[in-house]
């Protein structure tokens, strides 16, 4: 390769870095111009959760995209539920940054990410995949008192990183064996965390609850408005549109 006149090895090395970067690098780098400067930033989903894009609606919220991450959720040994909640959230969020680096519709999107955690002191009560374990769950949470804890992580355009950690606070009553056999056989427990659903059969368990109540739903949705609207995402304009279809 010939090099131009009065080019140097450095100066090579660099374009060299910067034809190597990804397309949501380079966005990062440059302010939107022409038809991308006028259009609303998207909004990208590390999930595919229904309760997730349920909350996120409530609020008029719609992803324009999902993008969840299939990720390992075996807690590191010794790993608080504190620790493991947040890092589960971040390695979703960047593991769908990564399926949109070289995305053009999607490169310069933010992307949000959650993962909820039950926990009863330091013991975690992961999704139980079999009977048995969604029985164990329930004697466990049996007139004693949980806690629930989410993190939400959102990367803006830039590639920051911003997160909050939400926990509340729950206690079961003591269920009897009908109780606990009948809500087993509805199969409700299935790909919940802990091995209960609050927003379904489930919520005739709580004597207690303190925090939010969207948190253990999934997503805790007043944390999740401030995180998007404090890195400049526009929520508002979805609830001003809503405004403007009632009245038509």
């Amino acid at each position: 390769m010939t090099l131009p006149k009065g080019a140097s090895l450095t100066a090579l090395s660099k374009l060299d870095g910067l034809r190597g970067q990804s397309l949501r690098k380079k966005r990062s780098q440059t302010k939107p111009t022409g038809r991308r400067a006028t259009l609303r930033p998207k909004l990208v989903l590390a999930s595919a959760s229904p309760r997730r894009l349920m909350l996120l609606g409530q609020v008029g919220i719609e992803p324009d995209a999902l993008r969840p991450a299939s990720i390992d959720e075996t807690p590191k040994k010794g790993e608080m539920p504190r620790t493991l909640v947040k890092r589960l959230s971040l390695e979703k969020a960047k593991a769908s940054q990564e399926y949109i680096l070289d995305d053009k519709e999607f490169a310069d999107a933010y992307i949000l990410a959650a993962d909820t955690v039950v926990s009863v002191g330091r013991r975690i009560l992961m999704k139980p995949q079999f009977v048995e374990e969604a029985i164990a769950s329930l004697q466990l949470l049996s007139g004693r008192s949980h806690r629930v804890f989410t993190s939400v992580t959102l990367i803006t355009p830039d590639n920051k990183i911003r997160s909050k950690l939400v926990e509340t606070r729950i206690r079961f009553k003591r269920l009897s064996k009908d109780e606990m056999d009948s809500y087993i056989a509805s199969r409700e427990w299935r790909g919940k965390a802990g091995g209960y659903a609050i927003q379904g059969i489930a919520g005739a368990f709580i004597q207690k609850l303190t925090g939010s109540y969207t948190n253990v739903v999934g997503l805790p949705v007043t944390e999740t408005v401030n995180l998007l609207t404090g890195e400049g995402f526009p929520i508002y304009f979805n609830w001003l549109k809503l405004s403007e279809t009632e009245t038509d």
